[in-house]
């Protein structure tokens, strides 16, 4: 796919260049480092956090996202009625909300990682699944800031895409979910009204698309989690760990979805035009 810029401002042509940035940049390189120095740690972290427990913590969290956000506060910030003016009002004003809802992810997943990190590895049964509800309800309301609101099979979707992009091993992982998510992108904003009802005739097939998607997310996601945690089963320091690595998640998390969803919102407003090859 080949993009082109029309009609920007400053803000927005900066912003684009921060995309670009974030696409590029290779998926936390220090988190691999410890992966590979504490392998019995995190052989041990994978024993008490299986793929079966991540897939079934994914699963809820995907279902549950539009259910555990609250919007009302965005609409009184953004002094709009409706969630979808946001799609096409102002970029800067979407980035300042966003940049509050990131914020306040932080402050919540630090103390969260701390308090469960002093359990040491037990604690980890708690800390993962509520870090991985957190991680999607961060996501579903940074859409919300910019518009979009998860009401449809195929907005999970595009906010599970987020979540591996954020939550990749290599940079091959991340760009296969940026190219979905832009994919995705383009499809959503094809679809017609006529197309939409026949896509809720097909909801079955959607919802199991999803299901596949789901178990290949839980198993890279289970990887990249065990790196991060490896340090957090050591006694004496899982406080620390826990919160300073449930604040390096969230904030991978954050910025993917604030980088996707600028993007997204510039291609909706015809600020990028997307050409297929």
């Amino acid at each position: 796919m080949k993009q082109t810029f029309q009609n920007q401002t400053p803000y927005e042509q900066q912003q684009c260049t921060e995309i670009d940035k974030w696409k590029n940049t290779e998926p936390n390189v220090v988190n691999q480092a410890i992966g590979s120095l504490l392998k019995p740690l995190t052989w041990a972290v994978a024993k008490v956090i299986p793929d079966k427990a991540i897939e079934g913590a994914i699963t809820a969290a995907y279902k549950a996202a539009e259910f555990l956000t609250d919007k009302n506060d965005i609409i009184r910030d953004a002094q709009v009625t409706e969630i979808s003016e946001l799609k096409h009002k102002n970029l800067e004003l979407s980035d300042r909300l966003a940049n509050e809802v990131h914020n306040w992810a932080l402050g919540v997943a630090g103390a969260e990682g701390a308090a469960t990190g002093m359990a040491g590895l037990p604690g980890m049964a708690v800390d993962i699944p509520a870090l991985i509800t957190m991680s999607f309800r961060v996501i579903h309301k940074i859409g919300i800031c910019y518009g979009y609101e998860a009401t449809t099979e195929e907005d999970k979707n595009y906010i599970l895409q987020i979540f591996s992009a954020a939550g990749s091993n290599t940079m091959q992982e991340k760009q296969a979910a940026i190219l979905i998510l832009r994919q995705a992108t383009q499809t959503i904003a094809k679809t017609t009204w006529k197309a939409m009802a026949q896509n809720a005739a097909n909801n079955k097939l959607c919802v199991e698309s999803g299901i596949l998607a789901i178990k290949a997310v839980a198993k890279q996601f289970g990887i990249n989690i065990t790196r991060r945690k490896a340090l957090q089963a050591i006694p004496g320091i899982g406080a620390l760990v826990g919160g300073s690595m449930n604040l390096s998640l969230i904030n991978d998390i954050a910025w993917a979805a604030r980088r996707m969803y600028q993007e997204r919102w510039l291609i909706d407003n015809e600020k990028i035009v997307v050409v297929e090859d």
